[in-house]
């Protein structure tokens, strides 16, 4: 990791979830006491029915090229970890003088949201969904019934966290109760890539129960452990 502090950090968060996001209010609230800018794009804009892993990647890339001059941090969440991942991929295409994201922190990390974790649907659900063009579910970031297009399925196919190789610092927490995102799964994410730092918690999903543990370990990883007003 660089030896130096972070100055921006773009937080993304999960899927029907949204940038009032408890984890993302604290991260917010901690930074912007010690200086650091903060971003959290809101992926369920323009519609949450037409979300697609590629226009959150162009959100993404909107909301770094926003944050000015690096060091920038991408931190995400669940889905918002998959989408951190490939943004950093996209991040290392760019000419060395033009990179600033230096770093991600990934919470309860849906690796495999392109592939394996879409077929919780099953096969039939899957079908019933392309046929319908759309399928109807609970966003928790609205408390409400929402749909959601099967462009959002087709779309997610074409990107693997799997496939992809990243040379910045990983700072990664995962619940060991997570009923959402398998942990086998996430270790097997971490098992090889020697830049990966895997936390697992006794925790759930949310990491609610883990969230000041959480905070301190990425201040420490943002090199913000030091500044007065860090807890």
């Amino acid at each position: 990791m660089s030896d130096s502090s972070v100055a921006s950090v773009v937080y993304l968060h999960g899927f029907a979830s949204s940038p009032d996001s408890s984890k993302a209010r604290r991260f917010e609230r901690e930074l912007a006491a010690l200086g650091i800018g903060f971003a959290c794009p809101n992926f369920n804009e323009p519609a949450f029915e037409t979300l697609t892993t590629t226009r959150m990647l162009d959100q993404t890339a909107a909301a770094i090229g926003a944050a000015g001059p690096g060091p920038v941090a991408l931190i995400g969440s669940s889905l918002g970890a998959f989408v951190a991942v490939h943004a950093a991929v996209r991040e290392r295409m760019k000419p060395a003088v033009d990179r600033t994201v230096d770093r991600l922190i990934l919470l309860a990390p849906a690796f495999d949201f392109g592939g394996n974790r879409l077929r919780q649907f099953g096969e039939h659900g899957i079908e019933a969904w392309r046929r319908a063009g759309k399928i109807r579910m609970f966003h928790y970031g609205s408390n409400e019934e929402r749909d959601i297009n099967f462009s959002l399925y087709e779309d997610a196919a074409r990107y693997d966290a799997f496939a992809v190789e990243i040379d910045l610092p990983v700072l990664i927490v995962q619940g060991t109760r997570d009923a959402s995102v398998d942990p086998a799964m996430v270790a097997r994410w971490a098992a090889g890539r020697p830049n990966a730092d895997l936390r697992l918690v006794d925790d759930e999903h949310q990491l609610t129960a883990s969230i000041d543990d959480i905070w301190r370990w990425s201040a420490e990883f943002l090199g913000l452990a030091q500044r007065p007003g860090a807890r």
